[in-house]
């Protein structure tokens, strides 16, 4: 990943906030727009630690970092939101769909099949978004 800053010249927020851009696009800010009224003070936790500290670490890129995202949440099985938009930014960064469907096949092995299941479920319903459609089964 290349910058016009060195991870020292620019503030964690400031590193925060391209990386989130950068992999989420316009979901990563509607996320931390709708925490304004409630806890605006989590947004700043959300671009410093896991985009200025995390994502912007060299050592991995972001599709290496987006296949571990989706990986965790998946296995996790309580995250399905948050599954979703990392599902899309891994498409942002540019993973495939079959990369992706094969990440949460992967997570059968080690989470259980309702894990996956509900990974995937959760990855054709972004699919569908992506292309304009609603999706069939269950959401």
């Amino acid at each position: 990943m290349t910058t016009h800053l060195s991870r020292f010249e620019e503030s964690r927020l400031e590193r925060g906030q391209r990386a989130l851009a950068e992999i989420d696009g316009a979901a990563g800010h509607k996320v931390v727009a709708a925490l304004a009224d409630i806890a605006p003070d989590f947004a700043t936790y959300l671009f410093e630690f896991p985009f200025g500290d995390i994502y912007s670490r060299p050592g991995l890129d972001l599709r290496s970092r987006e296949i571990a995202t989706i990986a965790a949440l998946a296995a996790m099985g309580n995250a399905a939101p948050q599954l979703k938009v990392h599902i899309e930014a891994g498409l942002n960064v540019g993973l495939t769909r079959d990369e992706i469907v094969e990440v949460l096949i992967q997570m059968a092995v080690y989470a259980g099949f309702p894990a996956a299941l509900n990974g995937l479920f959760a990855a054709k319903e972004v699919f569908a978004a992506t292309d304009g459609q609603r999706p069939p089964g269950p959401s």
